[in-house]
């Protein structure tokens, strides 16, 4: 069955840096397109960005914009893994960040890895 691992996250000060990565297993990597998700304390589960099968597309949503330039989404469809780097860190980015893909039909969601900033 399809897997998604997320690893990555940590407690980091303000301005500190962290690359999250997202392992998946049971399907054919390099077929889908992949995403990450966020979720801070309180609020609902939103898109940060996603990126095509090859990796020639990439789509930030108005949060990343916000964070312009602070997050990329990447993938190594070697390695079937998704990334993304977060740098210049803020409290505002505490949340638990989710990998996701789907097709025809079916959602797969990872686990979440907890990201803290501290001020």
């Amino acid at each position: 069955q399809v897997q998604l691992v997320e690893s990555g996250g940590g407690l980091v000060q303000a301005g500190g840096s962290l690359r999250l990565a997202c392992a998946a297993s049971g399907l054919t990597f390099s077929d889908y397109d992949m995403a990450w998700y966020r979720q801070a304390p309180g609020e609902e589960r939103t898109i940060v960005a996603a990126i095509s099968y090859n990796g020639k597309t990439t789509y930030y949503t108005d949060y990343a914009a916000s964070v312009k330039g602070r997050i990329a989404i990447s993938r190594d469809n070697a390695k079937n893994t998704v990334y993304l780097q977060m740098n210049s860190l803020k409290p505002e980015d505490t949340a638990v960040y989710y990998c996701y893909t789907n097709r025809a039909g079916y959602e797969y969601w990872g686990q979440g890895t907890q990201v803290t900033v501290s001020p």
